[in-house]
């Protein structure tokens, strides 16, 4: 069984407008930490092995500079890699990045993943709510993999009442989060959340 609120608390979500030479661009923030060694944290995230235990398969050129394909989602380009620390890729767009980042903090691991999008790729701020909680959803996932809580299959594991619960939190929670913002008007927000529970809980939508 999972708790939800515990795995709801245990990550901390950020979501801000950023100005730069190519544009704005909205960016969203998943943080959280493992208690366990960041090389574990690391290789969970990148042997294809062992994502498809927590996550999806994953086919492609593990490599810099080689492509990738998430099963039934999207792929993209291997932009970086420094092990243990740091993965940059795109996904879904050439402009749309996800960034994760990994640190030591004493015996455990600290895991933020950064995801940007221009701002008229995202719509508006509220656009968040389009890849926050399925975010939420593999950060929650990760970490039940690493404290033993393996599926035989994620993707049956993901449409599971609790889980689909456990989105339904998330939304509420991304909403206030960019509401506390105060970046995106109510009528973005609205439609942003329609969206959601449209895309990660269809059944309660």
């Amino acid at each position: 069984m999972i708790d939800i609120v515990q795995q709801i608390a245990a990550a901390h979500r950020a979501v801000e407008l950023r100005s730069g030479a190519d544009g704005e661009s909205v960016s969203i923030l998943v943080r959280r930490t493992y208690d366990t060694a960041i090389e574990n944290v690391w290789n969970a995230l990148t042997d294809p092995d062992r994502l498809r235990r927590w996550f999806l398969p994953v086919s492609g050129e593990f490599r810099v500079g080689g492509r990738f394909q998430v099963e039934g989602m999207a792929g993209g380009d291997i932009l970086h890699c420094d092990p243990p620390k740091l993965l940059r890729v795109t996904y879904g767009h050439e402009t749309s990045l996800v960034e994760v980042r990994l640190a030591e903090d004493g015996e455990a691991t600290v895991l933020e993943l950064d995801h940007t999008v221009p701002l008229a790729l995202a719509g508006s701020v509220a656009g968040a709510l389009y890849v926050g909680p399925g975010w939420d959803g593999a950060v929650m996932g990760l970490g039940l993999y690493l404290s033993g809580m393996e599926t035989d299959d994620p993707v049956v594991a993901a449409n599971s009442p609790e889980v689909l619960e456990f989105s339904s939190h998330s939304i509420s929670v991304w909403e206030s989060v960019v509401k506390a913002a105060g970046l995106a008007t109510d009528e973005e927000l609205v439609d942003a959340v329609a969206a959601a529970k449209a895309q990660f809980i269809p059944d309660k939508s």
